[in-house]
């Protein structure tokens, strides 16, 4: 049983025991093994080496243990990472030269929900029309014979292993005792915070750091300004030099100032951009189509070449690849290298980053950061709409004369203004952002375009 919805644009997601079930779960072992042999890119002679990983949602251990039994069942050899972070599943791919791998996850989503997500070797991302929408189509076609005798083999200390490869691009040296707020919201991202504060000369004060899948305190998604709200005010509490936050798998971070103010990803985008040009100077420098002006301002005030992507993880990666790209972020707090071991999030390396930067700094990250908050942001606004090409073919109309591109959804820049509209997935919805050069600007014309948007 499955809602074919669940297989997204970017990993599989849905309700479990609803949109899913258990037999369900064994199939997908299956298919995915089937998947990976008709890529053609693994020695027909030799099983596949596949990796399992899984967050700390109720639901992960009974999902996990049939996923696991299916891939046997299929003629994998599996390793079972066990319960850690999708950063440390995906470093564990590459680190343990599998074939592929799945993490059990639902990311951010309410309790009731699980999912996963599926790499290839070296972590490369499988997304809807690289695979994913294949899983779709061909789940259930092969049912092998259970073999009880075969077990997988159980991997410890996958994230300590991933620690000391992250310790090789963050300099503890450079980086001063600063007091450290941070809430995991009960999530993955408190297993490597707990990691990394053990060899760095911070002071980490833990708010919600017990794992716990009922999500007790608030949602794992720090996007939403509610579930940052406890992590703001024990940051004035604490008198405390930052704050951090991590959703519910642990591949996105968020930074509050000492203020007790979120600082907007994509000032910490074009931050670490600036960071990793010093080591890579001149790179490419992804980006999602979202606004975030600041990011594309920093990138080029450090002499590298910024490029534009589709927004989703699975698709910057691929397009990191692609373009040979050494640092990407994504509006929503991924953040991503391209390194020697794999192309995807390392939140541990990002945070000892900013760490060594803003130990540099005389000032507090509050006045530090001050000069880089140049623009007014709508922040993100969904509509639903009867017909989304409407909506882009009226955008095209109304703003004809504007520099107009067409990478994902419509985006559109004049000198004062920029916005992007794309449409939801799974729903009749679009979704817009905007970014101006003063907030009057700003308002009037995210005004005028959801009046265009809602006439569709």
């Amino acid at each position: 049983m499955f809602n074919p919805s669940i297989f997204k644009a970017y990993d599989l997601r849905g309700i479990f025991e609803k949109d899913f079930d258990l037999p369900f779960v064994f199939n997908l072992g299956i298919a995915f093994v089937n998947l990976r042999r008709q890529d053609g890119d693994c020695l027909a002679e030799k099983p596949l080496k596949i990796v399992v990983a899984q967050d700390m949602r109720l639901s992960s251990p009974a999902i996990s243990t049939q996923l696991i039994q299916g891939l046997l069942a299929a003629g994998a050899e599996v390793i079972d990472a066990g319960l850690i972070s999708t950063p440390a599943f995906y470093f564990t791919v590459s680190e343990q030269g599998a074939d592929g791998g799945i993490m059990v996850s639902a990311s951010h989503n309410p309790k009731e929900w699980n999912g996963f997500k599926l790499v290839r070797k070296n972590s490369r991302p499988i997304s809807g029309d690289t695979g994913i929408e294949w899983l779709r189509d061909h789940i259930g076609e092969q049912i092998p014979e259970l073999n009880p005798e075969k077990k997988a083999l159980i991997l410890e200390e996958a994230a300590a292993k991933q620690l000391a490869h992250d310790l090789k691009f963050i300099s503890p040296s450079d980086i001063k005792p600063l007091k450290v707020v941070a809430d995991a919201a009960n999530s993955m991202g408190a297993q490597y915070l707990e990691l990394l504060a053990s060899v760095l000369p911070i002071k980490l004060e833990k708010i919600n750091f017990t794992l716990d899948g009922s999500f007790p305190a608030h949602e794992a998604d720090p996007l939403k300004s509610e579930n940052l709200e406890q992590l703001c005010e024990a940051v004035k509490t604490a008198q405390a030099d930052l704050g951090i936050a991590t959703d519910g798998d642990g591949d996105r971070v968020f930074f509050v100032d000492n203020l007790g103010q979120l600082i907007d990803p994509a000032i910490i985008r074009g931050l670490l951009a600036q960071i990793f040009l010093k080591d890579k100077p001149g790179s490419k420098i992804c980006y999602d189509v979202r606004p975030g002006k600041i990011t594309v301002d920093l990138i080029e005030e450090a002499g590298g070449i910024p490029v534009p992507t589709r927004v989703g993880h699975s698709l910057i990666k691929e397009q990191m690849l692609s373009e040979k790209a050494y640092f990407a972020g994504e509006s929503s707090g991924h953040f991503f290298l391209n390194l020697e071991i794999g192309c995807f999030e390392m939140p541990m390396i990002m945070i000892g980053r900013l760490l060594a930067l803003f130990s540099q700094q005389e000032q507090s990250v509050a006045d530090f950061i001050q000069q880089y908050r140049r623009y007014s942001h709508s922040g993100e606004i969904n509509r639903a709409v009867k017909d989304k090409e409407a909506v882009f073919t009226q955008l095209k109309e109304k703003y004809a004369d504007a520099d107009i591109s067409l990478l994902d959804g419509v985006s559109i820049t004049y000198p004062d203004f920029w916005f992007n509209v794309r449409g939801s997935n799974t729903e009749d919805k679009v979704r817009l952002n905007l970014e101006a050069k003063d907030p009057a600007i700003m308002a009037k014309r995210r005004d005028e375009i959801l009046a265009i948007i809602e006439s569709c």
